[in-house]
């Protein structure tokens, strides 16, 4: 027998299921349940596919075995099995990403870590809520021997070759004292029908009953094992809508999701005609843990004609919507369907085409509470689809929410447009990294005095690549006020009235600051700065910007406009400034503060803190 250490991550993982806070203990039934079916999934696609697997007699089939007597509870299956390296990866180790996600989450407070499983797919672990020793007895198809995986759930584990005939596993659970409750036939059969009942191979319930023979004085009491079927076997997905109930989807999904939270929404669709197929579709209310990483897990399953093919086909949907979970069901695939044909498959291609449009239109129907959750977890991705799926970008711009300078929360492209101006029609938009110092950008004063919206993009990362590609949304085009002019409303004779009597001193600041502005110029847009920067739109390296974003390559430095507030008393002071050295200083504290209220970087950052202490001593 050899002795091996858990993964630091498992028994971190362990401890807290051990010594878990968490309520709801049944579920390891439930999970213990599903993996069995998934490994039955797997065998009846090999035997389907491959000569070497095809075993008439075969019918799949799931056991749960009760022993008072013991204090032991059996959940078997006669699936693909594990050899002794499958136990150690699937068992001793971690593959999921997600998983890694969930460890890195704990915070070391049992009480708050505990309530973290719901949403991390608990698995195999979770029965380590309920037993003080496991034994997972698993042969693998096609290989003669099989294997016993053994623990405590206390950081270590043994690994023995055995004996056994049928090719499957084995999961014998030594219970807990004071978790018997799951030694009653009542019980179990109630969980399984709760979780379980549209598992689609038959759980078979073995328990002992006492019944009395004969009457009277004659009459004997006998302990009798039986043997009943505890759930409908039947894939949910194949029943009509009208067959079903809101709970059924629900407690689908969590079998499907292994974890405990409700779906914000589910779909379910059959089509006919020239491809039939089935799709059933949720949308998580929390985004998967491993949904930004490159290693993320999909949760659609492909089956044909109710057999399962692959759970791991991330070419089902589009990346940008890796959160959804459900099952495809198709029978015009063929069985044997490779993962290359799945790629350039017509039928693939419908599929695949009708399960975005369906997904996005339930998006799209979300209301209220749910509409706002739905874009607190999702709305990265939502943006990712805008850049890669132009056939159903319209649908995508209807869903994506952003910030606004004029509203609570999110708003939608739609929203925006019922409060704008109609003969404009112009969606104005201001990109940075922080939500405060874009909220605060002297920039937007000219439009909090026109009372126009502002949309506030705080994701630069992505919004400075999507958003210039979106160009136009129903007709109103998207501007980027770091580029425009703004909002105005002097006439044309005053501003050139203005500039001419500011003249001198626009001249004087750009003979200072030389080469790092493009220009100085007098500003009718600002109300209480007295400057701000932005970008010349006719540079035609800054029209170029995105598509450097986009390449991953560094954007060339593009000098920057910086305009004056000729009404803000500082700018009128320094007008009439004689002393040349604080003149200088007073130009570059307008340029690099201007940069500051902007989230751009002074140049020189020494020099600012020194121009600034040493007007602050004058000051004083």
């Amino acid at each position: 027998m050899a002795k091996h250490q858990f993964q630091t991550e498992i028994g971190q993982l362990l401890q807290l299921m051990t010594h878990s806070l968490y309520s709801n203990k049944e579920i390891f039934l439930r999970e213990l349940i599903s993996n069995a079916s998934d490994a039955i999934d797997k065998f009846n696609y090999l035997r389907l596919t491959d000569e070497k697997f095809q075993e008439s007699e075969w019918a799949g089939k799931i056991f749960v075995k009760l022993d008072k007597e013991d204090n032991s509870l059996t959940i078997g299956d006669n699936g693909i099995g594990m050899n002794e390296e499958d136990l150690m990866n699937h068992l001793g180790t971690i593959a999921k990403s997600g998983t890694k996600a969930f460890m890195e989450s704990l915070t070391g407070d049992a009480k708050k870590d505990s309530n973290l499983i719901g949403q991390f797919g608990v698995g195999f672990y979770s029965v380590f809520m309920v037993s003080d020793h496991v034994d997972v007895i698993s042969k693998k198809a096609g290989e003669e021997q099989a294997y016993m995986f053994s623990t405590d759930g206390t950081g270590e584990y043994e690994t023995k070759p055995v004996t056994k005939e049928e090719h499957g596993t084995i999961i014998y659970i030594k219970l807990k004292e004071d978790e018997k409750e799951f030694l009653d036939k009542w019980r179990t059969e109630a969980v399984i029908k709760k979780y379980s009942n549209h598992i689609a191979y038959p759980i078979m319930l073995n328990f002992s009953e006492e019944e009395r023979e004969g009457e009277g004085e004659d009459a004997v009491t006998k302990t009798v094992q039986k043997t009943e079927q505890a759930n409908a076997a039947t894939a949910l997905w194949t029943l009509s809508k009208s067959e079903l109930k809101k709970e059924d989807y629900i407690e689908f999904y969590k079998t499907l999701n292994h974890g405990d939270e409700e779906p914000l929404t589910y779909l379910h669709n059959k089509v006919e005609g020239a491809n039939e197929f089935t799709t059933l579709f949720y949308i998580p209310k929390k985004a998967p843990m491993d949904m930004y990483r490159a290693d993320y897990e999909p949760g659609v399953k492909l089956y044909v004609k109710r057999v399962f093919i692959t759970d791991d086909e991330k070419e089902l949907l589009p990346p940008y919507l890796r959160f959804v979970r459900g099952v495809i069901d198709s029978e015009d695939l063929p069985l044997n369907v490779s993962r290359e044909l799945l790629q350039e498959n017509r039928v693939m291609a419908n599929i695949k085409q009708n399960s975005v449009k369906k997904i996005l239109q339930a998006i799209k129907k979300l209301e209220g509470a749910d509409a706002m959750t739905f874009a607190e977890e999702y709305n990265r991705v939502i943006k990712e689809g805008i850049f890669t799926d132009h056939t159903n970008k319209e649908l995508l711009l209807d869903i994506v929410r952003y910030k606004s300078s004029g509203e609570e929360g999110l708003v939608s492209f739609e929203d925006y447009i019922s409060r704008g101006d109609s003969e404009k029609k112009e969606i104005y938009y201001i990109i940075g990294e922080n939500e405060q110092v874009l909220r605060n950008s002297p920039l937007l004063e000219a439009y909090k005095k026109a009372n126009i919206e502002v949309l506030i993009l705080d994701d630069k990362e992505v919004d400075e690549i999507v958003t210039p590609m979106i160009g136009q949304y129903k007709g109103w085009t998207l501007k980027d006020i770091t580029t425009i002019d703004a909002p105005d409303s002097k006439s044309e004779e005053e501003k050139e009235e203005i500039s001419k009597e500011f003249k001198g001193l626009t001249e004087k600041i750009k003979e200072v600051l030389g080469d790092e502005v493009k220009e100085v110029k007098i500003s009718t847009r600002l109300t209480s700065s007295p400057s701000c920067v932005l970008k010349d739109s006719s540079d035609p390296m800054a029209s170029m910007a995105h598509m450097f974003v986009q390449m991953g390559q560094e954007m060339p430095e593009i000098p920057l406009i910086l305009e004056i507030n000729p009404d803000h008393e500082m700018i009128k002071k320094l007008d009439s400034l004689s002393d040349a050295s604080l003149f200088a200083d007073m130009s570059w504290i307008l340029l690099d503060s201007a940069k500051l209220a902007e989230g751009l970087e002074p140049k020189d950052k020494g020099a600012f803190a020194s121009r600034i202490a040493a007007i602050a001593a004058k000051a004083l």
